[in-house]
């Protein structure tokens, strides 16, 4: 009885919309509850300041690890250390490369990057081009880079995804299509699945040249490795300086972020660009078709049949990927505005786990509570934390100016400033680890920049309200209200 509700579109259709309508709640709480009670609506805006403050510092303190580990497994020549194991000629990579409509040079680019590869067996690595039947470019670009390529990669197999009915376009459908064809390759060629690793990778995503030595060392090492996912993150470096000035603050700030990540180890879920392996995927029947964002889904897919022992392993290495540029700049913006929903459309797997919930009784209850708060937390401070951090402060002494006469009323904007101030040191430790991460990916800084570079910290409230909190925002409200969000591509020139 209790598993038909749950399957029922009712409780569906609530579970979904519990992040978005609490979004709404928390923005607009200093609103309508400083009438009434003012003194706590100036509480609940202290304790989310140095709760921001206490996230800030933790985000340095992980920055630096991670910077720290990228530095110290640099120095470390994987390509080698795969020797002691026996078994490592048996691992087969497949790098899987979904595009729709994506240019020839920029995927190029890309397989430029995997033939520098220091992998020791050629003969262990394949190129997968996951194209869509609907783009009409298709096959003329899978000949021109089979030609071109071919040499390098025991085998480059082209799959062009037709879109189905209850599918939606997007990286989940075309790489379950994709995936099924490697499947069958690998059963008509005899090779285990446990030994097939499978990179999803972006076709602006450059790997690193220790990316498959690094990863086959850890997966061979790994003694649960067939429940893990392995991701390097994805920084946003390689068009920087073509990038429009905001844009490009909103790139930096978002490969700080993924840097911190990378260090969670617990809460760390992949982005992007990530491997894991064939036996997996099959498992949980590769990514659903019915969803937009995919990675965080995945890894929910496999959690919630598995467990606890499901993990995401860091890669302490630099994928190097592209920012959003479509050529001229209000062209630019829009397509990041666009991106960041796509992103922040991440909020329907919210509903998913809460539905997984009362679905997987063979799973820990703490555990599966673990992944929900953290979910949950995620996706209801993207789109709140600006209007809470920079204008509710000064809400309840302008609605209720008996309240702005009282001590807690007076205190209250100062308060906030101050945690937002102590919070805003952190920003000298980003700018550092902004310009040595570009150093690392060959992304100089020249000195006449470092002006400029300093001052675009101080614009970062408005960055975050147009390219994070308002395309949140948007993503939320659209499944409040029940609309649907269109997959559009983002374009990188």
């Amino acid at each position: 009885m209790a598993e038909q509700l749950i399957q029922t579109r009712f409780f569906q259709r609530l579970l979904e919309i519990i992040v978005p309508i609490t979004s709404w709640f928390l923005i607009t709480l200093p609103l309508w509850f400083s009438p009434f009670h003012p003194a706590l609506v100036a509480y609940f805006i202290i304790a989310f300041d140095l709760y921001f403050f206490s996230k800030s510092i933790s985000t340095a303190y992980a920055c630096v690890v991670s910077y720290n580990e990228i530095l110290f497994h640099g120095t470390i020549r994987y390509y080698k250390k795969l020797a002691s194991f026996k078994n490592s000629s048996l691992l087969k990579h497949f790098v899987l490369i979904p595009n729709y409509k994506e240019h020839l040079h920029k995927m190029e680019e890309t397989i430029d990057e995997l033939v520098k590869s220091d992998y020791p067996d050629r003969k262990g690595l394949y190129l997968v081009l996951a194209f869509e039947k609907r783009e009409e470019e298709a096959m003329e670009k899978s000949r021109a880079i089979t030609k071109k390529y071919k040499k390098y990669f025991k085998d480059i197999i082209s799959c062009y995804h037709p879109l189905i009915i209850d599918e939606e376009p997007g990286k989940a459908s075309n790489q379950t299509f994709a995936a099924r064809i490697i499947d069958d390759y690998v059963i008509e060629k005899n090779i285990d699945r446990k030994n097939v690793l499978i990179t999803v990778c972006d076709a602006d995503s450059k790997l690193p040249i220790n990316y498959f030595s690094y990863l086959s060392f850890e997966y061979l090492r790994d003694k649960d490795r067939l429940f893990h996912f392995y991701w390097a993150p994805v920084l946003l470096y390689n068009n920087f300086w073509q990038l429009p000035f905001f844009v490009r603050m909103q790139a930096t700030l978002s490969s700080i972020l993924r840097l911190a990540f990378l260090s969670q180890k617990e809460n760390l879920i992949q982005v992007s660009t990530y491997s894991t392996n064939l036996w997996l995927l099959k498992k949980i029947n590769f990514w659903d078709t019915d969803i937009i964002p995919e990675d965080w889904h995945v890894f929910f897919q496999a959690f919630f049949t598995f467990g606890e022992k499901v993990k995401t392993i860091p890669l302490f290495t630099i994928v190097n990927g592209d920012a959003v540029f479509s050529g001229g700049t209000m062209k630019t913006l829009a397509n990041r505005y666009e991106q960041e929903k796509r992103w922040a459309w991440g909020v329907t797997d919210v509903g998913y786990v809460l539905k997984r919930f009362f679905l997987t009784p063979h799973i820990g209850t703490w555990q599966k509570l673990k992944k929900i708060i953290f979910i949950a937390e995620t996706h209801l401070f993207w789109p709140t934390s600006f209007f809470i951090l920079t204008i509710s402060a000064s809400i309840p002494p302008l609605i209720n100016p008996s309240f702005s006469r009282t001590v807690l009323g007076l205190l209250l904007p100062k308060l906030s400033a101050l945690i937002l101030t102590l919070s805003s040191v952190m920003l000298i430790l980003y700018i550092y680890l902004d310009i040595k991460l570009r150093q690392k990916v060959n992304m100089k800084t020249s000195v006449t920049s470092l002006p400029l570079l300093i001052v675009q910290w101080y614009l970062l409230p408005v960055v975050s309200f147009f390219f994070s909190s308002l395309p949140a925002l948007d993503a939320h409200t659209r499944i409040l209200l029940g609309k649907k969000l269109k997959y559009k591509v983002t374009e990188k020139v």
